[in-house]
């Protein structure tokens, strides 16, 4: 009797065409599985940036904010599925499922990244968390890359294999779970790896006094478009030639300061919108800042670890202030309202401070301008252990 075909594309049967696959798949799956690890890494990042979307785009009049208390969940599940996908694309379980779960994320994400490289409405979309930086039109031209293998892979999902679907379950089971547990771990804690300028042991301020502030002018020939850059100092020797004003113009200028803050937008304003960064990061004593990037959502144990953290402080003649995004009068409320009136405030953007820490409220120690340790409010013990060794 002749035996029944398989039903389907079977572009992948030959040996090349079997060679092919294993490379496709391999190649998708580990992207997948980085971009999976670096987001699994900070899943409060991509939960922000989540957020971000929800809050920026609408399509027909149709708003997605009613989706932002859903920020967190989504943010694990698109974790998860993408650690899913590269794991089944490596393993080779479950290819069918694993083929659909490909193409349907890589036809969203290159819609997705299309749209946002036109518009440019959300500016970063954090495919790779903060560990790899991406302009939207790199991201949405990587995205056309990794799409001509998922079209193979689609296509020749049905190539002959020998079924082991025990195996599979097993390996779909265990990839789903250790993501979970390591997402959730990350998001009750500080990152484990840390991809943003404010990571332990990283200089925020260059405490050489002898370091000089250094300008820069950018001129612009206006018959070949050439630019050039170079020290304000060099201007006077240029304006000497009689042909430079007829050919060149000024584009633009900048200043490297080596004394500032080494995290873009940062400051930290009191009530009068003075900037005390520079001096309260650059203190010469232990300083420890408390961040709270959304005061609405500080919990009850968020609250207890501010107290306890306040009250080991103070007993040890540690500097300890609060940074927060709340507006003033709010800030000095919630204060009030629960026994931190003696605490010293100020205020910065909400981006700032969730770049800062993701962790809400969150505690950062520093000396000389040197990062020293950042804990989640969950491990305020931790804290003061550390605490207790530096006194």
């Amino acid at each position: 009797m002749e035996a029944k075909k398989k039903k389907g594309i079977n572009v992948g049967d030959s040996k090349v065409g079997w060679i092919f696959n294993v490379q496709s798949r391999w190649f998708v799956g580990l992207v997948f599985l980085f971009s999976s690890f670096v987001k699994g890494v900070d899943p409060m990042g991509t939960s922000f940036k989540i957020t971000e979307y929800l809050t920026t785009w609408s399509f027909f009049g149709m708003s997605f904010e009613w989706l932002v208390p859903m920020a967190t969940v989504m943010a694990m599940g698109l974790i998860v599925a993408e650690f899913l996908v590269g794991v089944l694309m490596i393993t080779g379980a479950f290819r069918r499922l694993g083929a659909w779960l490909l193409a349907l994320m890589m036809l969203f994400f290159t819609c997705t990244t299309l749209f946002d490289a036109i518009t440019n409405e959300v500016t970063d979309c954090g495919c790779f968390g903060d560990a790899v930086k991406l302009t939207n039109w790199q991201t949405f031209w990587k995205n056309i890359v990794l799409d001509l293998p998922t079209v193979w892979i689609f296509l020749s999902q049905n190539m002959r294999r020998r079924r082991r679907f025990e195996r599979d379950v097993i390996i779909t089971g265990f990839a789903i779970v250790s993501m979970v547990i390591f997402g959730v771990y990350n998001i009750n804690n500080e990152p484990c790896i840390d991809f943003r300028a404010w990571k332990v042991g990283n200089q925020m301020v260059e405490m050489d006094d002898t370091l000089e502030v250094k300008s820069y002018v950018t001129y612009r020939n206006t018959v070949t478009d050439e630019t050039v850059e170079f020290p304000s100092s060099d201007l006077v020797k240029y304006m000497e030639d009689p042909e430079w004003e007829a050919t060149w113009e000024w584009e633009s200028s900048r200043v490297e300061d080596p004394h500032q803050i080494k995290a873009d937008g940062f400051s930290m304003l009191d009530h009068d919108m003075n900037d005390h960064a520079q001096e309260l990061i650059g203190s010469q004593d232990y300083l420890l800042i408390a961040t709270i990037h959304h005061l609405e959502k500080v919990d009850e144990e968020g609250v207890k670890a501010l107290k306890r953290a306040l009250e080991y402080t103070g007993g040890n003649e540690m500097q300890m202030v609060l940074l927060s995004s709340a507006l003033p009068e709010e800030m000095e409320s919630f204060l009030y309202a629960h026994g931190l009136d003696a605490m010293e405030f100020y205020f910065a953007d909400a981006t700032a401070i969730e770049t800062m820490l993701r962790s809400n409220p969150g505690f950062i120690l520093l000396k000389e301008g040197k990062v020293l340790g950042k804990w989640h409010y969950k491990n305020v013990s931790k804290l003061q252990d550390r605490l207790v060794e530096i006194e």
